[in-house]
């Protein structure tokens, strides 16, 4: 789910991003998607923070996204 994201165009990832309820549960499959396939503790840590705080975590990634074109920690 981490590659389908990065691959999609900046605009699609801005419009996944903004709709919050879109934006939650795109956040958790791109987050748990990344820990499974790098198994790193920051990536674990980030993923299960988003399932709780996801709406917080989106509007930082929106910006990071539009900076960078990838989710924090999430590049794959």
């Amino acid at each position: 789910m981490a590659t389908w994201f990065n691959k999609q165009s900046r605009l699609v990832q801005i419009l996944l991003l903004l709709i919050p309820v879109v934006n939650w549960v795109v956040e958790i499959l791109v987050r748990w998607s990344a820990f499974f396939k790098t198994k790193s503790l920051v990536t674990f840590i980030v993923a299960f923070l988003v399932t709780f705080l996801g709406l917080v975590f989106g509007w930082i990634d929106l910006l990071w996204c539009l900076l960078f074109k990838h989710l924090i920690f999430a590049k794959a």
